[in-house]
């Protein structure tokens, strides 16, 4: 995803990103009638590729594969030769996918294949003597495994015998064993060598597309299935077998419904091994020296006594020059001193803290080998065990919490360090070492020579043979990164070390350089232990004078004249980086230059590079010695330093395709997605190898088969220290071969490494097991893809080497994800191009997706202790959102393949079926009702008359003292009251005002634009006195008069409102210069102030006379941010009042509390009308008031001990934000809620159980009772359906499957199962409604539990839409509607709102079952995605849980994309953390591809009143480009 910081304007972006797709449109070759035009060939330099580079000190050598880096250009050249096509939009570009993987990776027929290789049999034949080990066994091997019959090629496509398949071999041969010093011949490059593309004929019939992902299933961005390249006939049999039977009748309405995960099916053709099984290779006999010691301390007593004076290591200052030599015997002496001092020196004489076997940790830095040589072999002589780990820099270093748990594990009490670093070590105040976050207490003990005490003259360490005790324990991090202790016993270091010796022909008083880490690995055994026993002189080169010298080490092997080296390829790199400046190198002592890590796929670049500039200053081919070693089985193999430069070290290039399934096949088509290896020689000494297959039972490979590499030897590791179940998956390893039978009777040893035995037993390393990324059933190595991301020129945008690639699961499978730094001074654009072009290379030669793709600013990954990138922190980072990158690309589109099927919708049942369906399965049709307002006798006064403006005029003379309405102001006291015939006698005021002032008919409409209050009501009762329609609109906000204005302007223009009614204030307001900024001021109706009421009463009040005429109009804004507006007519507001009336048990002597908008729907009817119809005192609470004293409401409810009270979802947030703390001290100041029945929060919505559950717990010490919290439903057409009453049952909880929700089934399942989904009834349905759900689409009655639209049949239903252009179907279709069967004479009226009815085991007033409703949400809202209908709430919890820093979250749909927009409450630097983390969590848990994030400032997601989100209006805001977003992601 990429996106841009705040202003720069979304579009440019996403135009830019669909740009950089161009070259990737889908259809080409789609069509086989389009004529293939011949391709020309990529460059003319590309056949360098299978030579040597000629020159090469350029800057980016490290790494540098130019097999790489052609075939990264070519793969990208390809791209954009199909970029010919009109643009796809970004999310198309699957189809792409199965284009590619088909044109670029089949293996030719023989047929096919023969005129391009045949071009260039010439080119490829070795020139010079150093002819390539036998080549056609080499390729003969890796076919065929040494049998002679079966196919041919690499592919297992026909062919004519096995006379075609040595010739084959041949060419391949000779086309494939990279050869030494053949100049590049550029001639015999024809335009056909290199095919692009193959042509179309017989060649790909046979074959099906080797896809990733399931290229049946992938989809474009609309949802359309996209076929790969099987025939149509076959496809269709396939969906046919399929495709379900359709169900017996009876089984309509059971859900046994599944949404299946696709499961990545084996492609048929994908490469198969077909070579004879392997047989383990044996090493060399270790030869017996007659004077080899039988101990390593032995080796050190003999040459610190014998040759005392000489040298065993010389160490280096920053500046080059020696800093001190280490004789033998200092070391022999100082280690005895060590050893006495921390057997006899720590605790007591009667309890020493340390005895013989005990763990000691050896903290020393980098550039101090001689004060860690002298502690190592001290522990050694004391018999103690030594852990050498890295000095820990800060309390909170990446690993070290982890190395702690090792030294806890190991039972570590005591750390020997140098002076220098003791001295530097974080100190608290008190000078104490602080306990390092997750390590054990340890006794910090200095080895310093001045600071230990001399042994006595007859103290002498012992020392005996090598046997199994514990030598010493080497660290390991692992791919997750928890940290493990190797065990090395003694006779295994002594066996290593002569292994290495013999192999390696060392001998004594050799000079070796090393550059390597001395505390563990190949630094350890070489410059440490070997050197030790052949009495060699280590010139040690600290990392810190590499960073400033990087030349240093050649310099050191030319001044010691050293014969050996042991560097990483990195050393080689940098080295070809800084040579420019050097005149007088000679390397002609060099005889064996070991390349630590030259197991790695990178390294071939590296050495060839190097070889390649130093060549010309002495260094001999044959001295690159490369190596392969893991922790656990220590040196695994290293090439022999030989003296016969006529025997070229062996390469393989291999299909990366092939070797994706396991399989190792000589590359045989296109050259691009090969991968070169070199050898690391053969087995060590004494040692057998087997390859294992990598996972399951350790079986034997075949021979053209990648497996992982065991060894059988004594000197491997044998343990885990402390974990004794890894320890027998890794150390004890019994490989079987084909039949069950053991190889060998003894354990063999995991490596980690994958590879293969090559002819002549050389070893060929392809990855490590730590590396693995098995994404989509195909193999994957980490190192391969850093290597081809490195590949992708220019390199200026990004740190070489600062590359991390690991895989996370999203959705049951791998996913790849790829993070950089970049270079400070490089631009959005450039990082964007170099960005796609890395998807494109890596698209194209490993045909594995990237699903992210994230750059971070420099030096901000985690770090090893040497400078590598801590890759399992980075990776943490990344996963909890800390990652803070400064640039993201996620193509969940292109990898995401194992998608459920989009759902395609069955036909639907018929009517018959449905009632006979009924029957069968013993299901009711869903219906239910509340009370029967006819059969309910009460002494309701009110009932006789019709009209609510009589029930006032009654009030007024029966009680004319009694007070129907307390308002109170922010602090609590009461602002103004109205008792029955105070409202009367304003009412009277207020019509005769109408009538003289405003000249108004009856039957005219008028808008009462007032502030929450008694202004309002009176205004509303002198309008029906007056014999005109209300209308009441909130009055803008005087704040923001530019967007609340138009809506007040809206709504009196749409209702047709002959006059204004309002207060002085709004009045000035109205007339105000910013009101005229904001809307036409002169086109309003005219506007009557009832501040300045006249003093006479009216003569007459009106008396309607037909019930059903308009009582008043209810407009507001729906949560699509429809503004739609209904027609109340008197008899369904009569009926509405006593509904609540006989619900709540309403009557004059209660008192409620309202705090509720008073504008609206429910909220209007409890503020305005219900006190008039039932005469309780109505206790009012603007909710604005809330905003200055967020305890109000709750303190009011207290004080007057109110029973019942109504608030909404943003008064109760705002008390649960805003009280949160107070709880104790609102308990001191006396606030009491026991006395609370019924708190009902008045809503249109799926009731949120989130807000009201937090509300009930946070206000429970407070005396709220948890039952007492609950919900009403209403929507346009009824504005109350549901609502909690005091009797009844309490609402019910249930959690349905939020998976079985989208096909609009219901199906219960357990509190807390996956998928589940709370739902809370909304209230028990009121008294006079009649319920039913039906089908939305085919308006049939559906069954119990079955997902389909609320109808309601009521008294109080509205009577319609009032719209200015009398929209008179929509109005039909909303209120009056029937069913399509079953009772086809019921009005109804469509809520627009899915929800189900369910029968529970609870009884309700009268005595029967109650029936619960549950809302899911409104159907305006619901996104219909793949098939599946997706309620927005659902996805915005998933996302408001994924970070910390998401505060609010809206989603909608846009062109078939799900747009997802969070508000962020943090640092701008997180915005892009949290793509990747929303793309995760809509995936994981909804199985949905979010197509844009949009990171917003808080506050930006617009509310309505109910503080419902306005999804479409911030869809409106982010198609007109006005959300100002901090970052937009466009994912591909």
């Amino acid at each position: 995803m990429l996106g841009d910081i705040t202003q720069k304007g979304y579009e440019k972006k996403r135009s830019k990103l669909i740009g950089a797709f161009l070259p990737q449109a889908p259809g080409k070759g789609m069509d086989p009638s389009v004529p293939h035009e011949r391709r020309t060939p990529v460059t003319p330099g590309s056949s360098s590729r299978y030579h040597r580079r000629r020159s090469s000190g350029s800057r980016d050598e490290r790494y540098r594969s130019d097999v790489h880096t052609e075939a990264v250009q070519a793969a990208l050249a390809k791209q954009k030769e199909r970029g010919k096509m009109a643009v796809p939009m970004p999310s198309k570009r699957r189809s792409l996918v199965v284009q590619s993987s088909m044109d670029a990776y089949t293996p030719p027929d023989t047929s096919s294949g023969s005129e391009g290789e045949g071009s260039m049999q010439g080119e490829g034949t070795p020139t010079s003597s150093q002819s390539s080990i036998n080549m056609e066994n080499w390729i003969s091997r890796a076919i065929h495994g040494s049998t002679t019959s079966s196919t041919t090629s690499s592919s297992s496509t026909q062919s004519g015998g096995s006379g075609a398949a040595s010739r084959l071999a041949d060419v391949m041969g000779q086309t494939h064993l990279e050869n030494h010093s053949a100049p590049p011949d550029v001639t015999s490059y024809t335009t056909d060598s290199i095919q692009v593309e193959r042509p179309q004929g017989s060649t790909t019939t046979s074959r099906s597309t080797p896809k990733y992902g399931n290229a049946e299933l992938m989809e474009t961005g609309d949802g359309v299935p996209v076929g790969g390249r099987v025939s149509a006939k076959i496809q269709q049999l396939v969906n046919t077998l399929k495709r379900p039977k359709r169900p017996p009748l009876r089984e309509f309405f059971v859900d046994d419904f599944e949404e299946l995960l696709e499961v990545q099916q084996p492609d048929p053709n994908q490469p198969k091994a077909e070579g004879a099984q392997m047989l383990a290779m044996r090493g060399e006999q270790l030869g017996v020296v007659t004077n080899w010691p039988l101990s390593l301390e032995a080796a050190l007593q003999r040459w610190g006594t014998i040759s005392p004076k000489a040298p065993c290591l010389t160490t280096m200052d920053t500046n080059g020059k020696p800093l001190y030599i280490l004789t033998y015997g200092k070391l022999w002496t100082r280690s005895i001193k060590v050893a006495y001092n921390i057997l006899h020196k720590l605790g007591s004489k009667q309890e020493p803290m340390l005895r013989p076997g005990d763990r000691v940790a050896l903290v020393f830095p980098n550039n101090d080998p001689a004060a860690f040589m002298v502690a190592f072999y001290g522990c050694l002589l004391a018999e103690v065990v030594p852990v050498p780990i890295e000095v820990p820099l800060t309390r909170k270093d990446a690993g070290s919490q982890q190395i702690g748990f090792l030294l806890g594990s190991c039972g570590v009490t005591v750390a020997l360090t140098s002076d220098a670093c003791h001295k530097g070590l974080p100190k608290s105040p008190t000078g104490e070492i602080p306990q390092f976050k997750g390590w054990p207490k340890l006794l910090w003990f200095v080895t310093e020579s001045r600071h230990l005490s001399k042994p006595p003259r007859d103290w002498f360490p012992h020392i005996k043979d090598a046997n199994n005790e514990t030598a010493y324990i080497e660290y390991k991090t692992c791919k997750d990164g928890s940290v493990l202790g190797v065990t090395v016993m003694r006779i295994a270091l002594l066996t290593h070390c002569q292994a290495l010796t013999q192999s390696c022909g060392y001998t004594e008083a050799e000079t070796i350089v090393n550059v390597l880490d001395f505390k563990k690995d190949v630094g350890l055994w070489h410059g440490i232990l070997t050197s030790v026993m052949n009495m060699m002189h280590v010139i040690s080169i600290p990392y810190s004078l590499m960073k400033v010298n990087p030349l240093s080490w050649i310099q050191k092997v030319c001044q010691y004249k050293a014969k050996v080296a042991c560097v990483k390829s990195r050393d080689m790199h940098w080295a070809l980086v800084a040579h420019r400046d050097q005149r007088d190198i000679n390397l002609s002592s060099l005889r064996m230059l070991v390349v630590a890590d030259g197991a790695n796929p990178w390294s071939v670049s590296s050495c060839d590079a190097f070889l390649n500039v130093f060549q010309s200053k002495g260094l001999k081919p044959e001295v690159i010695c490369p190596c392969a070693s893991s922790p656990e089985a220590l040196t695994v193999a290293i090439r022999r330093p030989t003296d016969d430069s006529n025997q070229p070290p062996g390469r393989g290039v291999l299909s990366m395709q092939g070797l994706s399934h396991g399989v190792i096949r000589v590359d045989s088509e296109e050259k691009l997605s090969v991968l070169t290896l070199q050898d690391v020689g053969t087995v060590m000494p004494g040692a057998l190898m087997c390859v294992v297959k990598p996972d399951g039972v350790p079986q034997l490979c075949k021979t053209d088969e990648i497996g992982e590499l065991c060894v059988g030897s004594i000197a491997t590791g044998t343990s885990y220290y402390g974990l004794s179940g890894m320890t027998k998956n890794t150390f004890e390893v019994f490989p079987m071969n084909s039949v069950g039978a053991l190889i060998s009777e003894y354990p063999f040893t995991r490596t980690g490494l994958l590879g293969f035995v090559g002819p002549g037993g050389l070893c060929f390393i392809a990855g490590k097991m730590d590396g693995l990324m098995v994404v989509g059933g195909r193999r994957h190595n980490a190192d391969d893809i850093v290597a081809t991301a490195l590949a992708v020129e220019p390199m200026k945008f990004v740190y070489r080497g600062r590359i991390a690639v690991f895989s996370i699961s999203v959705l049951h499978d791998e996913r790849i994800v790829v993070v950089a730094e970049q270079r400070p001074d490089s631009t959005e654009e450039d990082s964007f191009q170099w960005m796609s072009r890395v998807l494109q290379a890596i698209d194209g030669i490993h045909q594995v997706g990237v699903y992210c793709l994230a750059l971070v600013p420099s030096n901000t990954l985690p770090k090893t202790p040497l400078g590598g990138i801590h890759l399992s922190e980075s990776k943490q980072l990344f996963l909890e959102g800390s990652l803070h990158p400064c640039n993201v690309l996620m193509c969940p589109h292109t990898c995401v393949t194992n998608l459920p099927k989009p759902r395609q919708k069955q036909p639907e049942i018929g009517p018959a079926s449905v009632m006979v369906g009924n029957l069968v399965s013993g299901k009711r049709i869903a219906q239910a009702s509340g009370r029967d307002l006819g059969q309910m006798e009460d002494n309701d006064q009110a009932r006789k008359f019709l009209f609510l403006s009589e029930v006032l005029q009654w009030r007024a003379q029966t009680t004319p003292d009694h007070v129907l309405y307390t308002l109170l102001n922010c602090r609590g006291t009461i602002a103004s009251s109205l008792t029955c015939v105070q409202l009367h006698k304003r009412a009277e005021k207020i019509a005769t005002m109408l009538a003289e002032r405003g000249h108004l008919q009856d039957g005219d409409h008028v808008a009462l634009v007032y502030p929450p209050g008694i202004d309002l009501i009176a205004a509303f009762y002198g309008c029906l006195y007056a014999g005109c329609v209300p209308i009441t609109v909130r009055p803008p906000h005087p704040q923001n008069i530019a967007t609340t204005l138009p809506t007040v302007k809206m709504i009196v223009e749409v209702s047709r409102s002959a006059c204004m009614m309002t207060t002085a204030v709004i009045c000035k307001l109205l007339r105000s210069k910013e009101a005229s900024a904001a809307v036409d001021v002169r086109s309003w109706p005219p506007v009557l102030d009832t501040d300045d009421l006249p003093k006479k009463k009216p003569p007459l009040l009106y008396k309607p006379s037909n019930p059903d005429t308009l009582a008043y109009l209810d407009f507001s804004v729906s949560t699509t941010g429809m503004l739609a507006g209904v027609k109340m007519s008197h008899t369904a507001t009569s009926a509405f009042c006593r509904s609540i009336k006989l619900q709540c048990e309403l009557y004059p002597s209660r008192e409620v509390a309202i705090c509720l908008d008073p504008y609206c729907g429910l909220g209007f009817v409890l503020w305005c009308l219900c006190s008039v119809y039932s005469g309780h005192q109505s206790i009012l609470i603007p909710p604005s008031e809330l905003e200055v004293n967020p305890a109000l409401w709750l303190l009011a409810v207290s004080q007057y001990k109110v029973r019942d009270t109504f608030c909404s979802y943003s008064v109760m947030e705002l008390c649960t934000k805003g009280l949160g703390l107070q709880t104790e001290s609102l308990k001191s100041r006396g606030l009491d809620l026991s006395r609370v029945r019924t708190c009902v929060v008045v809503a249109e919505e799926r009731p949120r159980i989130a807000l009201t559950q937090s509300f009930s717990k946070l206000f429970k010490d407070l005396g709220l009772h948890p039952r007492a919290v609950s919900t009403s439903f209403g929507c346009r057409v009824n504005l109350a359906v549901c609502l909690q009453g005091t009797s009844g049952p309490d609402p019910t909880t249930v959690y349905v499957d939020m998976r079985a929700l989208r096909h609009d089934r219901v199906r219960l399942v357990e509190r807390g199962s996956p998928h589940s989904l709370p739902l809370m009834e909304s209230g028990k349905i009121l008294p006079g409604v009649r319920i039913i759900i039906a089908n939305p689409e085919t308006k049939g009655p559906l069954g119990d539990s079955h997902l389909g639209e609320i109808w309601v049949c009521s008294g109080h239903n509205a009577s319609g839409y009032f719209t200015v252009y009398g929209d008179e179907a929509l109005q039909s279709d909303h209120f009056t509607s029937r069913l399509s069967f079953g009772d086809t004479q019921t009005i109804w009226a469509r809520t627009g709102y899915l929800g189900f009815l369910r029968r529970t085991e609870l009884t309700d007033a009268s005595g029967e079952r109650h029936d619960a409703l549950y809302v899911v949400g409104a159907l305006d809202e619901a996104m219909e995605l793949r098939g599946m209908r997706y309620h927005p709430i659902d996805i915005e919890t998933s996302v408001i849980r994924t970070h910390k820093s998401i505060t609010e979250c809206a989603v909608f749909t846009w062109t078939n994309l799900l747009v997802v927009v969070v508000e962020l409450d943090g640092s701008e630097q997180e915005a892009l953390d949290l793509v990747p983390l929303v793309t995760n969590v809509v995936l994981e848990e909804h199985y949905l591809i979010v197509g844009v994030v949009v990171v917003v400032d808080i506050g930006v997601i617009p509310i309505n009143s109910r503080g419902e989100k306005q999804r479409m209006h911030l869809r409106d805001g982010f198609l007109a480009d006005q959300l100002d977003p901090i970052y937009v992601a466009y994912n591909m």
